[in-house]
């Protein structure tokens, strides 16, 4: 069986992890929970030690409820239940800045005291007490958009110890340069796929002459974005597929970790053949040829 450290190390401010790594998003969606442990567990089995999660990832409908032992269940709590306590070399990447609150639903978090209370939830759910490293997810604007204020509040709570390592997701290289002003940011967390979001191609090469971690979401699900895997895959795709014996996914997971050393795939799935599929796909080599075609 292929194990993660096929695709290769990176290392992530203080840490190394491989390559690939595993998304928690869509653990939620599987309604057997048993399974989303199994597969949890098999993901670090394969040598997986670099864990994408969030404190909003939850069951999809249902009623809210923030505490354990509630109808919904949480990303993050799955992963405490399958695998604390934590492997010393694992490393659990969280971010802040969406949430939920029973009175006022969906949120996207302004102030300190936001930020904080999505922090301390995270070290809750996952029952640590520090995290590995949290990314600063953010809506976009047009024009001045400071992240100033959010990343500063972050960056007091890891000088007070309940941080590791910072990020950034969803940013622009303006915003990466105004965080980087406050603290370190080890990695950068933003949509990107072969049929998506391509104008990412130069923050990429930004990212890996400072050093930092540029980690794609969507790199299997494209334009489907939270729909999970997409089938529309484009003709050079599947014949490259077909003459690796692999699946488009494979070949899209390949090709995004062919963009640069720097790039940490997390792909996210509840199904152990898939999970499996995913890790594999970081052995696949795609020639200068089969890369210049799909480009």
């Amino acid at each position: 069986m292929i194990n993660a450290s096929a695709a290769g190390s990176w290392k992530l401010g203080e840490v190394t992890v491989n390559r690939m790594g595993y998304g928690a998003m869509r653990i939620t969606v599987n309604p057997d929970r048993d399974l989303a442990i199994r597969v949890l567990r098999r993901a670090v089995e394969l040598g997986v030690n670099h864990i994408d999660t969030a404190g909003f990832y939850r069951t999809p409908g249902g009623p809210l409820n923030l505490d354990d032992g509630g109808s919904v269940r949480y990303a993050n709590e799955l992963i405490r239940d399958a695998l604390a306590p934590y492997p010393d070399d694992l490393v659990i990447t969280t971010k802040v800045g969406p949430g939920e609150d029973p009175e006022r639903g969906f949120y996207q978090a302004r102030t300190p005291a936001e930020i904080r209370a999505q922090v301390e939830t995270n070290l809750r759910q996952l029952g640590v007490d520090c995290l590995d490293v949290v990314n600063l997810r953010i809506i976009k604007k047009p024009g001045a958009d400071s992240i100033a204020e959010r990343f500063g509040a972050l960056a007091e709570l890891r000088d007070a110890g309940l941080i590791r390592q910072l990020g950034v997701s969803n940013v622009r290289a303006d915003h990466i340069d105004e965080a980087e002003a406050i603290a370190p940011v080890v990695c950068v967390q933003n949509g990107y796929a072969i049929d998506m979001r391509r104008d990412q191609d130069e923050l990429i090469r930004l990212c890996a002459d400072r050093g930092i971690a540029y980690t794609p979401f969507f790199a299997i699900a494209g334009t489907e974005r939270e729909g999970g895997a997409t089938n529309d895959h484009s003709e050079a795709v599947q014949a490259i597929a077909t003459a690796h014996g692999v699946t488009p996914q494979q070949v899209r997971l390949a090709w995004t970790l062919h963009q640069s050393p720097n790039v940490l795939a997390i792909p996210g799935t509840g199904n152990p053949t898939h999970l499996e599929q995913n890790i594999a796909a970081g052995a696949i080599h795609l020639t200068p040829d089969e890369l210049a075609t799909v480009n």
